[in-house]
């Protein structure tokens, strides 16, 4: 199979920078990076902790990541908290030779990261399921909705209220020119959608205009 457009870069910036350097040994792990998440996991935190990526010509550590690992920023958060959630409740194991092998799934360290943030999860009860977690014979996902039921996410907030009129303003004007477009839809209904749309929109305006008064 022919490597990926992601991959020919990786390779050709691999081939500028001194070989077994840590540069260099991000670059392939990165490469590696669906079936060997631990390792770059453990590299970014050591490139961000030390600011090697300023040394290499990016001025922040998201730099780095999207433009020379091809790496969202989202993505990098996601693997630098869940190494260091492993590094701080497995020390031993992290330090080991085949630690990227036997790593339990991101998918799983993801969701205990996650909730340690929120202050869902003590150590007490990490150790209470270390077991499940390392165990290779619990499928990813069935392993992963467990834990999310166990440690939900609060719902989200609700959008501020000048936010949620612009979004029922382009709501209602999508509307109106859904029924304008629709052959089937009497005249009359589309301008009254239209009319609709107006008055939403004159709302959505002066809530935003009273949100930039107040600031």
């Amino acid at each position: 199979m022919p490597p990926t457009q992601v991959e020919a870069s990786l390779d050709a910036k691999a081939k500028e920078v001194a070989p077994g350097s840590l540069r260099h040994t991000c670059l392939l792990a990165a490469k590696r990076f669906k079936s060997s998440w631990a390792e770059l996991g453990k590299l970014l935190v050591n490139v961000r902790n030390a600011g090697e990526h300023e040394q290499w010509g990016y001025p922040t550590f998201e730099a780095y990541c999207t433009q020379e690992l091809h790496i969202r920023k989202a993505t990098a958060d996601k693997l630098t908290r869940s190494y260091s959630f492993l590094e701080k409740h497995e020390p031993r194991a992290v330090t080991r030779e085949d630690f990227p092998e036997r790593a339990p799934a991101f998918e799983v360290i993801e969701v205990l990261a996650g909730a340690e943030e929120r202050g869902q999860l003590s150590s007490e009860e990490y150790r209470s399921i270390r077991d499940t977690i390392w165990s290779p014979e619990r499928p990813t996902q069935e392993l992963k909705r467990e834990l999310q039921d166990r440690f939900p996410r609060p719902p989200a907030p609700p959008p501020a209220p000048d936010v949620q009129l612009r979004r029922l303003a382009a709501a209602a004007r999508r509307l109106q020119q859904d029924l304008a477009a629709c052959r089937k839809v009497p005249k009359a209904v589309a301008e009254r959608a239209g009319a609709l749309a107006e008055d939403v929109e004159e709302l959505a305006a002066h809530a935003r205009a009273s949100e930039e008064v107040e600031a």
